[in-house]
């Protein structure tokens, strides 16, 4: 999202430079695609533990840059990027993808989050459910923009050369996966469901994370490892989605996931769990909307999305019409500028 907003704001004439923290190598996808799109790039490069050293870092940056607007996203670039901006008189937008839980250390750093988010200028929130849980952490509601992720559609591979590029069989049955491997994606759910399908089903796991190796000693015990590849980082792997007869996102939270709007504007049938920002995108109509935390189910949506061709094209046909209605790029940055335009307001 950071890389397609800064390229069509460029595009649009708006002067962009990204400031990152690169938990990768300097030429990550991500770092490239950027500075491919000539948009300049400053990594400030310190330890996961040097904050001061991180915000006197931004400080200086974003003095020297001397931008209109900062904005954020994640909560370190709310929590630690907010406080640099802010001691430059910087106006500070953020936007608010998600929060995880999970671990104590999750959770006291969602709570430092949301007490930064409610000193910024705006606040932008992806879906319907993360308006409501800023506004009980008592960000303004003056101050909230709901803006739902959008999507521009995907340059795409061929189910052949998608598949081949993957390693993928030609012939049997692939659902995808597709985000990062970590407890609140639910890939563990993914696997278990795996192993409850029918057995010509194949999982094309991409992505990495913190429980990849959990994952994979999972697909041993339920005997599936020969069903599942784990891919790793893949570069743009949108244009890897017609490899897949099914995209399923097993979450068990979330905001709006590109991933299935990417799935929407290519027409891949989806399986998706009916939590955070995802039943604001597609209903039954669209997507095989399943409870969170239930294998059984999803692995019954695959055997229905394979079995019932007719209602899988009418879904497809239906998610590919509502995404260019409601997730457009220009209905998108218009949004954006307006959440812009009210930081500068508020500034003034």
């Amino acid at each position: 999202m950071v890389s397609m907003l800064a390229t069509e704001q460029r595009a649009a004439g708006v002067h962009v430079a990204a400031v990152l923290q690169p938990h990768e190598a300097s030429d990550h996808p991500f770092i490239a695609s950027l500075r491919g799109a000539d948009i300049p790039v400053t990594t400030i490069e310190v330890g996961s533990k040097h904050y001061y050293k991180e915000y006197s870092a931004l400080r200086h940056v974003i003095s020297r840059l001397s931008p209109s607007i900062v904005h954020t996203h994640g909560y370190r670039a709310d929590i630690v990027g907010g406080m640099a901006a802010r001691r430059c008189r910087v106006p500070v937008v953020s936007t608010v993808h998600g929060f995880t839980g999970g671990s104590w250390r999750n959770r006291m750093n969602e709570k430092l989050q949301l007490l930064a988010l409610r000193r910024c200028s705006a606040t932008i929130a992806v879906s319907r459910p993360l308006v409501e849980r800023l506004t009980a952490a008592g960000v303004s509601p003056a101050r909230i923009y709901l803006v739902p992720n959008a999507i521009a559609t995907p340059t795409s591979l061929s189910r052949v050369e998608a598949r081949r590029k993957l390693g993928l069989s030609e012939t049997q049955p692939v659902a995808g996966w597709v985000g990062r491997l970590s407890h609140e994606k639910g890939p563990d759910v993914m696997l278990k469901a795996l192993a409850l399908s029918d057995s010509d089903w194949q999982l094309s796991l991409i992505g990495d994370g913190p429980e990849r190796s959990s994952l994979r000693r999972l697909a041993d015990e339920e005997g599936i490892a020969s069903r599942a590849t784990f891919h790793g980082e893949v570069a743009n792997a949108a244009s890897f989605m017609n490899a897949f007869d099914a995209l399923v996102i097993s979450s068990r939270t979330e905001g709006t996931p590109i991933s299935l709007l990417e799935a929407m504007s290519l027409g891949v049938p989806i399986v998706a769990t009916d939590v955070g920002g995802i039943p604001d995108v597609v209903s039954d109509s669209e997507a095989i909307i399943v409870r969170p935390e239930d294998p059984r189910a999803i692995a019954a949506a695959l055997s229905e999305a394979r079995s019932n061709v007719m209602a899988t094209r009418k879904r497809v046909e239906a998610a590919r019409s509502r995404v260019r209605t409601n997730h457009s790029i220009q209905r998108w940055i218009d949004a954006i500028a307006a959440a812009y335009e009210s930081a500068l307001s508020s500034r003034s």
